[in-house]
């Protein structure tokens, strides 16, 4: 027998054809499934027995809003229904987010599209498991935790991951940095509107007044290909011509036949070195009596090396982009902390906005409930004549005035439960979004960021705060792009060596009327012969030489390079200000935080010394001392004393959650593992 909080307990008696030994298996496996919820919600119920030992007008047992009145209330669970849920949400696990770069061995892979899979937008199995008697009963951890694995903006974010990775992949063939937008998103915790802040990645340009204002980041010698490149290109063309001096070609109508090849090799280094190679090849056949031979066939193969000495050598210079590209992975790790940290912030203080709508529906709907029950027990008393007819019509317009009361701290709190489902889910659920919120936590647990020194505190976040890696990771890379792009400011001096070499063939024209000396040749006669010939050094060409090229006044360069250095002055001024921004933010946290709880004492004290006051007020009424009106008055402050104080707890939640955020601790404070935030999935309890 399990104990289920809030309900009767239930005793089903299933008689199952088995062994004792399988029926015990069966048992001890319920069990361990549902001792997560059974502990969750009995640790709701203390609490809630621990408020209703405080004030004698709190509820007694954390119920969700009570149905209208002509609604039917739903049938308790049976064990066996909890056991079948609990089983199938064990049996479906969250798929863990996983996007690998394609790769295959297939030659032809790098000339198809690849594609990603999927998107998954169900609802990570977790969420079915706190569903009970139609209510959602989650705590702040259990909401933290749902938010990891179904949150919309994380899910977002984490392509930035394999985003970032093709930009390694792409600056290691040459090619320049598109970065990675690693702005905060806080689209599904802030009510569907859509914010950011923050950055990391580089974009290369950003947006300024009348255009596009380009950053020199990244800036320097323009970067070949790393990749080789194969070309070819060939033709087949057909040429007749009429002469009009039939003594140069010996026919008054020549026609040629060509057919060529080409094919082009080339590739770069990062050192700032290209090697190219070229092979040509040629047939051409002529009715021209004067040629030798016919077809007459032609190849020649070069190949040159070329070395930047100035301008673009270098691995620094050349290898700048995949610097950057690395940074930007870095800085997208760091990003998604914050991120992540972010989410979690807002999870929070949407569950402790949820926690204070709830209280407040209970005390309106407790306040409503005495309103209705003086005015019932002064109607009774007005039959006797006891009491003037004036005091019925105050009795129903305190009635009207809180019934309004209710309706509007009702409309509250289904707006906060809507947004933390909306927050916790990835996909619109009609039983979900109609399902009451029963929020299990009540107070948070205490902060020991509210107890330490100031200077501890900043130290903490100075050192734990991902924005200041991030500021530390761009300004290295504004650094090293003030090296990279001196290189622009130097003229291009290139060494180069060329090799060559070519061979003819073909066989004896015998249409040829020049005579059997100038008929005659040594040729080769085919294709074996020809290609021989070109690496036998029969014909060989070598050169070597150097070209020089000087811009006399060089002012793009120059305006570039002296930009680099004032943008980086720019980014020493926004590192200094990012850090006395973390030293506010510390300070205006820690003092909200004090203020916040002195709001809650003063408000704690306010509330017991009007539930005192309405308990003598109460008595007084029951012994005659006192009227109805002189109760509903004070039963109406307490209800404003206890809503007082409930929007004071909940403001000091929220400062503790600030704190966290301001000093950097909010993953470690809630328990949160940085890479079950990355694969979607909650191994680690938090």
């Amino acid at each position: 027998m399990i104990g289920i909080p809030s309900q009767s307990p239930v005793r089903p008696r299933v008689i199952l054809r088995l062994s004792k030994a399988n029926r015990f298996c069966r048992q001890a496996w319920a069990a361990l499934l549902l001792l997560p919820v059974t502990l969750a919600l009995a640790a709701g119920q203390a609490q809630m027995q621990s408020a209703a030992a405080n004030s004698p007008t709190a509820p007694s047992t954390p119920e969700a809003p009570a149905p209208a009145p002509n609604e039917a209330a739903a049938p308790p669970p049976t064990l066996a229904q909890q056991m079948q849920q609990a089983l199938q949400g064990a049996l479906e696990p969250q798929q863990p987010f996983h996007v690998e770069l394609p790769h295959s061995r297939n030659p032809l892979s790098p000339y198809m599209p690849s594609t990603a899979p999927p998107l998954n937008l169900t609802n990570s199995p977790r969420l079915d498991r706190l569903i009970i008697n139609g209510k959602l009963y989650i705590s702040l951890h259990d909401a933290i935790a749902l938010a990891i694995e179904n949150n919309l903006d994380l899910a977002y974010f984490r392509y930035n991951f394999p985003i970032a990775k093709t930009d390694i992949l792409r600056t290691r063939a040459g090619g320049a940095a598109n970065g990675v937008d690693t702005a905060i998103v806080q689209s599904s915790t802030q009510g569907g509107f859509a914010t950011s802040s923050g950055g990391g990645g580089s974009a290369g340009f950003s947006a300024g007044n009348g255009g596009i204002v380009t950053s020199t980041l990244g800036a320097g010698t323009a970067v070949s290909s790393f990749d080789p490149y194969l070309t070819f290109r060939g033709y087949d063309d057909h040429t007749v011509v009429q002469e009009s001096n039939e003594a140069l070609v010996g026919t008054p109508i020549l026609k040629n036949n060509t057919i060529q090849g080409l094919a082009n090799f080339s590739q770069s280094f990062p050192l700032g070195t290209n090697v190219s190679a070229q092979y040509l090849g040629q047939r051409i056949a002529s009715n021209s009596p004067y040629n030798a031979i016919n077809p007459e066939l032609y190849s020649n193969f070069e190949i040159v090396i070329t070395q930047h000495l100035l301008a673009g050598f270098g691995l620094s210079t050349n290898e700048r982009f995949i610097r950057i590209a690395k940074r930007n992975n870095q800085i997208t790790n760091l990003a998604f902390r914050a991120q992540v940290t972010a989410t979690v912030t807002q999870i929070e203080n949407i569950y402790w906005d949820l926690v204070s709508a709830y209280q407040d529906e209970q005390i309106k709907q407790h306040a409503l409930a005495f309103a209705q029950r003086t005015l019932a027990i002064d109607q009774k008393q007005l039959q006797l004549r006891a009491i003037p007819a004036l005091q019925i019509l105050t009795d129903e317009s305190d009635v009207a005035n809180s019934e309004g009361d209710l309706t509007v701290s009702r409309a509250n709190l289904r707006r906060n439960e809507l947004l933390l489902k909306n927050a916790i889910t990835r996909s619109d659920d009609p039983l979900i979004d109609e399902m009451p919120v029963v929020p299990i936590d009540r107070v948070g647990a205490p902060d020991p960021n509210a107890s330490k020194p100031i200077d501890d505190l900043i130290a903490e976040a100075e050192k734990n705060r991902p924005e200041v890696g991030i500021y530390k990771m761009q300004a290295e890379v504004q650094r090293q792009a003030l090296k990279d792009i001196n290189s622009e400011l130097l003229p291009k001096l290139n060494v180069y060596g060329l090799y060559a070499g070519a061979g003819t063939a073909g066989p004896v024209n015998k249409y040829c009327n020049l005579g059997a000396d100038l008929c005659s040749t040594v040729l080769p006669t085919g294709f074996p012969g020809m290609f021989e010939d070109i690496f036998n050094y029969s014909s060989p060409e070598y050169q070597a030489g150097l070209t020089l090229q000087i811009n006399l006044r060089n002012r793009v360069a120059k305006a570039d390079q002296f930009r680099a250095v004032l943008q980086y002055r720019q980014s020493q001024i926004t590192s200094e200000e990012q850090q006395k921004s973390i030293r506010f933010d510390v300070r205006n946290a820690l003092f909200a935080l004090q203020q916040a709880q002195a709001r809650v004492d003063a408000s704690q004290k306010a509330r017991d010394l009007l539930q005192r006051t309405f308990d003598i007020t109460e008595e007084e009424r029951k012994l005659g001392a006192k009227s109805a009106y002189d109760t509903l008055v004070a039963q109406h402050n307490l209800a404003v004393a206890q809503s007082a104080f409930v929007d004071a707890q909940t403001a000091y939640e929220k400062a503790k959650v600030d704190i966290d955020r301001a000093t950097g601790e909010t993953l470690q404070q809630t328990g949160v593992s940085i890479d079950d935030a990355k694969s979607g999935v909650v191994s680690h309890a938090p």
